[in-house]
């Protein structure tokens, strides 16, 4: 899973929810799949967080301190 990209594994993911709501998964795959879930979602948050501390990182300014631009929508 690790050599996954994000997409994938957010593909992945949805593959599994939709499996799950359908409802007509046999208990031990449920928990199975259920399992998979899981580690997909902490492998798709620690790279949430990576990029989110990158972000950061890159929105500083000389002094450290964050630089505060406007959102200037494409509308």
């Amino acid at each position: 899973m690790a050599d996954k990209t994000f997409e994938e594994n957010m593909t992945r993911l949805e593959e599994i929810v939709t499996r799950l709501e359908k409802g007509d998964v046999p208990l031990s795959q449920s928990l199975s799949l259920f399992e998979e879930g899981t580690r997909l979602t902490a492998a798709c948050r620690t790279e949430l967080d990576q990029a989110e501390q990158q972000v950061v990182r890159l929105m500083k300014g000389p002094d450290g301190a964050p630089v505060e631009t406007e959102f200037a929508s494409e509308e």
